[in-house]
């Protein structure tokens, strides 16, 4: 189908009744998808590739907050136990790996994914340590205001029309800090869910929904539509504007009528024993003044594979609250790391299992780790000086450890990465052209990413 524009009155009226229906919190798809093209400078659908080919896809499991490295991938059971912690470590699958002991599926299925240990930077604020992981750059102005556009927003720029009958890049269920396109504009920001699967409940998009009233089933009778529009339509100058912006209403509409979109957001279609094992419906724990919130974003996870399976390039899930200053060990122990383990552990098998674990680069991290040393309240502090991420598929081979901290998880000991070496080894798999430099808001170039290489050693040859 051609997305060419055409300014022919009944087109312009048939493409306003398939306009933006597709109402909700922040944009419409069809507002999206116009300003993207009016970004990117290029409006052709034949740029998209033939069907049947499987583009890689990125999932970003973002655990806002900063997860401590101690209790997560990164133990130390021979630190003292001010450094240590409360858990102990436990063997993987691949002899000589331990992460902690309150990951034990994980740890069983190490073969298919590998840890980085010496992660570091310098900045110890949530929003602006997320901006620096999700873009490269550190943030100038507001921390929660993306300074540079973030590693979605340069996908959605580059690759949207690798799969144009859906979103080229999704945030599960919201934004966060960090997320937004800066001066790459609207068109190239996430698509919200905005619903969330971790609710109980049948789950709907708003942001694919038609507008009260408007139903799929009354969509047949279109000649009653365009007669009702017809009546409304008085100005010839409104006819020209609407047919300014027909193309891009009519790959909305297709959007949200086509089998593609239909299919990656119907997490309703899924098995009982499919949602059962990434977590099914836990409930979400309200944070006190004592201790962090329970998490409740297992079936976010099941959604990021959906749309990953149907060709999304770049799924970002909201993982939140990691910043574990109080009671870190109850709160780990009774909430995050056995819901963590189990969707997390049940993500990675599903997308081997599925044959997309190779096309599919799995990203956990957040935007710092945790002091070396538990606080005098059991939990530990921002702490941006060393952390670990967790890396599966995409050609990363499995069961692999890069880097290492010191004996007390305090610094890097050996092989030192930065966060973007992480966005630069993302950008590869994704065949995103980092050396490409887009203007800032003064209309000076940016570069995709000021600094970064690809971390060869996750990679059988490396």
């Amino acid at each position: 189908m051609s997305w060419s524009i055409n300014t022919d009155a009944r087109t312009s009226r048939r493409g306003f009744v398939r306009a933006g229906m597709l109402g909700g919190g922040g944009l419409s798809l069809s507002s999206l998808l116009r300003l993207r093209s009016l970004s990117a400078g290029d409006t052709s659908a034949e740029a998209a590739g033939s069907a049947g080919v499987r583009y890689p896809s990125v999932i970003i499991l973002w655990m806002r907050g900063g997860p401590s490295q101690h209790e997560t991938w990164d133990p130390k059971p021979e630190a003292p136990v001010e450094y240590r912690g409360y858990f102990n470590a436990t063997a993987t699958s691949v002899p000589g790996i331990s992460v902690c002991d309150m990951l034990p599926m994980s740890g069983r299925i190490m073969q298919h994914w590998s840890i980085v240990r010496s992660l570091h930077h310098t900045d110890a604020g949530h929003s602006s340590g997320d901006q620096l992981c999700f873009t490269g750059y550190p943030g100038q102005g507001p921390p929660d205001v993306n300074s540079r556009p973030s590693c979605g927003s340069i996908v959605a720029k580059q690759l949207s029309q690798r799969q144009p009958r859906l979103p080229a890049y999704v945030m599960i269920p919201k934004r966060v800090p960090g997320v937004d396109a800066s001066y790459l504009g609207p068109g190239c920001a996430p698509f919200e869910t905005q619903a969330d699967p971790a609710t109980v409940g049948s789950f709907r998009i708003p942001n694919l929904a038609a507008p009260e009233g408007i139903t799929v089933d009354r969509l047949d009778d279109r000649r009653g539509l365009l007669s009702g529009l017809d009546r409304m339509r008085q100005a010839t100058d409104y006819v020209a504007a609407a047919g300014a912006v027909d193309a891009f209403q009519q790959r909305a509409w297709d959007i949200l009528l086509g089998d593609e979109a239909r299919r990656a957001f119907d997490l309703d279609s899924e098995p009982d024993h499919v949602r059962q094992r990434y977590g099914f419906m836990a409930p979400y724990v309200a944070p006190t003044p004592d201790r962090c919130g329970v998490p409740a974003w297992s079936q976010r996870f099941l959604l990021a594979r959906r749309l990953v399976e149907a060709g999304v390039p770049l799924v970002t899930v909201d993982c939140r609250w990691w910043d574990t200053h109080v009671k870190g060990y109850e709160t780990m122990r009774d909430g995050f790391l056995p819901r963590w383990d189990q969707a997390y552990s049940a993500l990675i098998e599903d997308l081997a299992e599925r044959g997309l674990l190779q096309t599919t680069l799995v990203l956990a991290w957040g935007e710092f780790g945790r002091t070396p040393m538990v606080n005098s309240t059991g939990g530990r502090d921002h702490y941006p000086n060393v952390f670990s991420a967790a890396l599966a598929g995409g050609g990363i081979q499995g069961g692999r450890v890069v880097g290492a901290s010191d004996s007390k998880g305090a610094f890097p000991l050996t092989n030192p990465k930065t966060p973007q070496d992480v966005l630069a080894t993302l950008y590869r798999h994704l065949g995103v052209d980092v050396t490409v430099s887009y203007p800032d808001f003064n209309g000076r170039p940016v570069s995709v990413l000021p600094s970064g290489t690809v971390i060869s050693e996750l990679y059988a040859s490396g």
